[in-house]
């Protein structure tokens, strides 16, 4: 492989010190084609430049290497986590990248008492139960993180039932003159109206914590023994009040089978990979309750994982063992052995699962913090486990091959990757095949069907003002949302939505258009000279297809803009809705001349169009309310509805009673509304979901 790189390149190659550090590789463009980490810099990447790769696709990522950057660092467990906040940075094309849909959500239980001799009754001093996603501060005390938004409403829910702590936001504490309706169910104590002490809730929020740290035991001992001190004065209503609360937290904790678990927060992590995609399950404990789990799924699986094989082939003699033997002292290195099974050899490969867990586990505990115990469904490497406990600043406890309790969490976790993976590879058939109808039902040719590039272009505005145009595309099967753009339209008459369209086709592919002119243009290699790409355009290409959300009108007007930049009329395609405006009615309008064509209510080619042209309308609708940035009454989504006039949007705000109303309303309901016909209702239903 060495023809292939410069000389310089290769010089710097074999100047590299034997250090552990990190090395990225990137291409001629300037893009990170890999990151990795070595406890040898030097054997570590000489590897990749002495071995002829053929053509495989290890090769050809080698093959477009051009430049290298190297950090030395002092040990593997810097690079460890170097390496992997790279990763996440800058999410290389060959490295195995799990991407972060969302923060996790947190219980937060807000204030402090009231030290200064006030009455406690104050919003600061009375603790509320509240969700929060977000950073933390050191005002209010945080229990998680958990895995989705439902397991810490369950909780708070819980908490309401058991400890009767309140929710309400602080204004509506402090303006409270009587009990609100939670006090009525028996969800709160009423501390606005004073029918409890402060004393007494100060208790209740110190055992609700306690409950959350899985202190359960305590929390009983300290239930009961507040009720026989209330039965020995006599007061068996309170008595019998603190009855229910334990027999409310006892059903709890058999529900949750916590009585036999001495974990309080463990991560169990399973992986599944098959037909070269992988799902890393991650199940929850926290304070000893089973709070749920979350599905991830990385990107770069087959290449990342064919590369970090042969990059570790050359070192694997010098590879510390994965685990420890059965019978080593698990205290000192963090890693523990349940099972009794052969471990395996120092030297063994890497499993393409074990790679997968071990990327998962790097990325997510360098922003997420790891809880005392991880149970794995795959050996990982030792360093992990102590670049991880190193960064939390805590001691992380490795489990594999668990027994009893923890054995019961990890094959839940096993089975539901096994289910989210299989789902994932189902899906992906289904969107499969809708792009192979789409691309027979126009008879095209692409050269790789996953490489097949769809954008969609859609107008929005509300009357005329804060007019915006959107562009979504569609690539390898789905929605492609990092590649989404808005662009604000200005300088044309209110309303005019053919101007609109003109303007941001211009600006979409004016650039890319210059670009394939000059390379047209440019000389041949020895002639010298040649023209620049113009800015903004390296790297990027025309799709295969230009959807427009419009008929004729819109058409006309991409025809004319593509022939004034000499771009090909063949990759315009409108969609044009049928009669009455119905789903599954629309026909496609070509810019070069064919003949309208209709492909059929259960076409799985007009379900791809519909679900493109669909997204392109929402995300043109939700950036033009953004920009458009001014408050109304609850309304406004019907506001951006054709047909939908003041008169129209008072009847059904009035007879759903409000916005949410609306959008949980059948066809039916919406249409027996007067003035609503089913078209229009059906336009609505479509609009709000």
């Amino acid at each position: 492989m060495s023809e292939v790189h410069s000389e310089q390149l290769l010089a710097e190659v074999a100047a590299l010190p034997s250090l552990p550090g990190v090395y990225r590789y990137f291409d001629a463009a300037g893009a990170v084609l890999y990151v990795g980490k070595a406890r040898n810099l030097k054997r570590r990447v000489s590897s990749y430049f002495q071995k002829n790769h053929g053509g495989t696709r290890i090769g050809h990522m080698i093959g477009k290497i051009a430049r290298m950057e190297t950090t030395v660092v002092r040990s593997e467990a810097e690079a460890l986590l170097l390496e992997n906040n790279l990763i996440k940075t800058l999410k290389p094309r060959y490295n195995i990248l799990f991407r972060d849909d969302k923060s996790y959500p947190y219980l937060k239980i807000t204030g402090v008492r009231d030290r200064d001799g006030g009455d406690g009754l104050t919003p600061a001093s009375i603790p509320r139960l509240a969700y929060y996603r977000g950073a933390t501060d050191r005002r209010h005390r945080y229990y998680g993180p958990y895995p989705s938004a439902w397991a810490v409403k369950e909780s708070i829910q819980l908490l309401q039932k058991v400890f009767k702590l309140r929710t309400c936001e602080d204004t509506v504490y402090g303006n409270r003159t009587r009990p609100c309706l939670l006090y009525q169910i028996k969800r709160c104590s009423g501390p606005c109206v004073g029918h409890v002490a402060p004393e007494a809730y100060a208790h209740d929020v110190a055992n609700a914590e306690a409950f959350l740290r899985g202190e359960t035991q305590q929390v009983l001992a300290e239930l009961e023994g507040r009720m026989m001190q209330h039965a020995e004065q006599l007061e068996f209503e309170q008595a019998a009040e603190l009855r229910n609360r334990m027999s409310a937290l006892s059903r709890v904790l058999h529900q949750q089978s916590v009585e036999i678990v001495g974990d309080k927060d463990v991560d169990i992590l399973a992986v599944k990979v098959q037909g070269g995609k992988a799902c890393v399950n991650l199940a929850m404990v926290r304070g000893g309750r089973h709070l749920g789990d979350r599905a991830y799924f990385p990107a770069h699986v087959e290449d990342a994982s064919l590369l970090q094989q042969e990059a570790m082939d050359d070192e694997a003699a010098q590879a510390s063992p994965a685990v420890l033997a059965e019978g080593e002292a698990a205290a000192e290195l963090a890693i523990e052995t349940e099972g009794a099974t052969t471990q395996p050899a120092a030297d063994a490969a890497p499993s393409v699962e074990r790679q997968v867990l071990e990327a998962f586990v790097a990325q997510h505990y360098i922003e997420s913090p790891a809880p005392a115990t991880l149970v794995l469904g795959e050996v990982v490497g030792r360093e992990l486990i102590e670049a991880i406990a190193q960064h939390a600043g805590v001691r992380v406890t490795a489990v594999f091959q668990p027994r009893s309790q923890r054995r019961l969490w990890l094959e839940m976790a096993q089975k539901n990757a096994d289910i989210q993976l299989a789902r994932l590879l189902s899906e992906e058939g289904s969107q499969q095949a809708r792009t192979r109808a789409l691309v027979d039902a126009l008879e095209l040719a692409p050269d790789d069907l996953a490489q097949f590039r769809i954008e969609c272009f859609d107008i929005s505005h509300t009357a005329g003002e804060a007019t915006q145009a959107s562009c979504v595309v569609f690539e390898d099967h789905a929605m492609q949302n990092r590649e989404y753009r808005r662009y604000n339209i200005d300088g044309i008459t209110p309303g005019d939505d053919y101007a609109a369209m003109r303007q941001v086709l211009m600006r979409r592919y004016g650039k890319i258009a210059e670009a394939i002119a000059a390379e047209a243009q440019a000389p041949t290699p020895g002639d010298g000279g040649g023209a620049d790409a113009p800015p903004g355009t390296v790297g990027a290409r025309m799709p295969d297809l230009v959807l427009v959300d419009g008929g004729k009108g819109q058409v006309s007007m991409a025809r004319e803009v593509f022939t004034e930049l000499g771009l090909p009329l063949s990759l315009i395609v409108g969609v044009e809705k049928g009669e009455g405006r119905k789903v599954g009615l629309e026909e496609l309008v070509f810019a070069d001349g064919r003949e309208k064509v209709y492909l059929g209510r259960d076409s799985a080619a007009l379900m791809l169009v519909a679900q493109i042209r669909d997204e392109a309308h929402r995300f043109a609708i939700t950036g033009m309310r953004a920009k458009r940035a001014k408050v109304r009454v609850g309304g406004s989504q019907l506001e951006d509805i054709p047909g939908v006039g003041p008169k129209r949007r008072a009847r059904l705000l009035q007879r759903f009673g409000g916005i949410r109303g609306v959008a949980a309303a059948s066809v039916e309901d919406l249409a027996s509304v007067d003035g609503i016909a089913r078209d229009l209702a059906e336009e609505i239903y479509r609009a709000l979901h």
